[in-house]
């Protein structure tokens, strides 16, 4: 039997930098090919944020299509939660600067740190908050400016990497629609194998930290990709269970848009049809936390995820973290 849903999805945004870097261009930066990039990853292109502006600046404009999209003001939101692991600056959050860009003076607001899983942990808050009647309306954001944390001379990470927000504005179910299922975990013992080491109370910025690149991503890629593909698929059917459905009442799956190869493993392990698995990798690379909620505001604007359906989403991260949500629209 399924879960009465608290929540729901009002309305959703998203935004991405007009600046495009395609494989073409990268080829001219470091050894590597367009082939090569699509083959192991899809990627065709990427967005990259322009000299001066801010990840909250990219934040407030998918806030603000996603207000829109609800029919509410910024005055309405009771709270801002940004997943984001490249924020404005180590504190205040990006979450402080989009509340005041927005003029959402009624918000608490705050950031939280889970990487590419940070959407689906933010929305399993805001899911929280509204079902203990604290709060009515709850915008939540995955936003992330990855080209300035790559190492563009390291052909492993910069060709996967790029910019990008998305946002969700929650607010009560109608009773029909919503939030049926969330599901978030973490293994911290795996934090190694993807981070940021430099810039951080273990190693503040020095001059040795910057020599050593210690505040570029760092990824030991083909063991990230195993973890993701088991991780993101358990916590999938975990969602699925937990809202009381089976994989044959999925009409959509959203994933983290990390690899094209991630992203077929687990539409296979759910054993549904391409035309159930949503893609956009090719167009924005992995633009972590930013990746789902970019692709929920694309599926739902392009008639792909309609009213009546139910849409899985499922995400993985460094820490490592991972997570799934079942939805009702």
């Amino acid at each position: 039997m399924s879960k009465q849903p608290v929540s729901m999805i009002l309305g959703t945004g998203s935004a991405a930098p007009k600046k495009v870097l395609t494989n073409f261009d990268l080829e001219k930066m470091v050894e590597t090919s367009d082939e090569w990039i699509r083959e192991r990853s899809g990627i065709e292109r990427r967005h990259i944020l322009e000299d001066g502006k801010t990840n909250s600046d990219l934040a407030t404009e998918a806030a603000k299509k996603a207000l829109e999209d609800a029919s509410l003001t910024a005055k309405d939101i009771d709270a801002i939660l940004i997943g984001t692991v490249t924020p404005d600056m180590l504190f205040p959050s990006t979450a402080c600067y989009v509340q005041a860009k927005l003029g959402a003076k009624n918000a608490a607001a705050f950031d939280l740190s889970a990487a590419c899983s940070g959407f689906l942990y933010a929305l399993t808050i805001a899911d929280s908050f509204i079902n203990q009647g604290d709060m009515k309306h709850i915008l939540i954001i995955g936003s992330e400016v990855l080209s300035r944390w790559v190492d563009w001379e390291d052909r492993a990470t910069c060709v996967l990497f790029g910019d990008g927000s998305g946002a969700a504005v929650l607010g009560p179910s109608d009773g029909k629609k919503g939030i049926l299922s969330t599901y978030i975990k973490r293994d911290g013992r795996l934090a190694h194998l993807l981070n940021t080491p430099g810039g951080g109370a273990s190693h503040p910025a020095s001059h040795e930290t910057v020599d050593q690149k210690m505040h570029y991503l760092k990824m030991a890629g083909r063991e990230v990709f195993k973890h993701a593909v088991r991780t993101m698929a358990d916590a999938a059917v975990h969602g699925i269970e937990k809202a009381g459905f089976t994989d044959h009442d999925i009409d959509l799956l959203i994933t983290h848009q990390a690899n094209v190869r991630i992203i077929n493993a687990i539409g296979k392990r759910l054993k549904l049809s391409k035309e159930k698995v949503f893609i956009n990798i090719q167009e924005y690379g992995n633009t972590s936390a930013a990746t789902i909620p970019i692709a929920l505001d694309e599926a739902r604007r392009g008639g792909r995820l309609k009213d009546g359906q139910k849409c899985l989403l499922a995400a993985f991260g460094g820490g490592f973290t991972w997570g799934a949500s079942m939805i009702q629209f």
